[in-house]
């Protein structure tokens, strides 16, 4: 059975990764601490919260994807140590623990893939993104480490999007000033769409990225690539 494992399925960018491959798998876990919206013969969801409840037992799985994260943006002064300690549970320690876990379930699958999520933030100082970024950063230090330890077997890619219109980005995307200064900000004149990111997420798990491992794809609009 061809079966993927998402860890914060139900909404944003999660939710866009099991809509466009629920064709493509026999089945898709989706773990998470919400109801998915919609119900499909090849989605099965647990609820769980990432940090707390234990997760499920799966014995055999081609990839997993981790997507819970955080935008929690605030000066330094006003950051306190657990804004930092929360912002790394949920974006590294939630993830060691959800790989951790089903590591021998990836290696009883055909060609296994793990994706992560970083940001444009650890690449492109940006005020306000000091607790965001520092925990980001240990993603792709994750990932590299671990695509380094896992190779030949299991293949580890981050993917590390700019601003995307989902509802954990909804503040900054809150009126149609702030949509278009968005787009201004960014030399292709837009932010993402989940179901762009859910694509290269779709490419990292299948056997045409079979050649890519430890890195980081950047999705940034040209934010940080190019300066116009």
């Amino acid at each position: 059975m061809k079966r993927l494992i998402v860890i914060g399925g139900s909404k944003g960018i999660g939710k866009a990764i099991v809509t466009s491959l629920l064709s493509f798998y026999d089945e898709i876990v989706n773990i998470s601490r919400t109801e998915p919206e919609e119900s499909h013969p090849n989605l099965k969801h647990y609820n769980c919260n990432i940090l707390t409840d234990e997760l499920p037992h799966i014995e055999e799985a081609n990839g997993l994807v981790y997507c819970p994260g955080s935008i929690n943006l605030k000066p330094i002064n006003r950051l306190s140590i657990e804004d930092f300690r929360d912002d790394f549970e949920i974006n590294v320690i939630g993830a060691v623990k959800a790989i951790q876990k089903y590591i021998p379930a990836l290696k009883k699958g055909n060609n296994p893939s793990i994706v992560l999520f970083s940001t444009v933030a650890t690449k492109l100082g940006m005020p306000f993104h000091a607790s965001v970024a520092a925990s980001k950063s240990a993603v792709e230090g994750l990932t590299k480490s671990l695509g380094a330890e896992l190779a030949p077997t299991i293949r580890v890619n981050a993917i590390a999007p700019t601003v995307t219109n989902t509802e954990l980005a909804s503040k900054l995307l809150r009126n149609e000033r702030m949509i278009e200064n968005m787009n201004e900000r960014h030399p292709l004149k837009k932010y993402l769409q989940p179901e762009e990111v859910a694509d290269m997420a779709a490419f990292l798990l299948s056997d045409k990225s079979a050649s890519q491992s430890g890195q980081i794809f950047e999705m940034d609009c040209g934010i940080v690539s190019f300066k116009l």
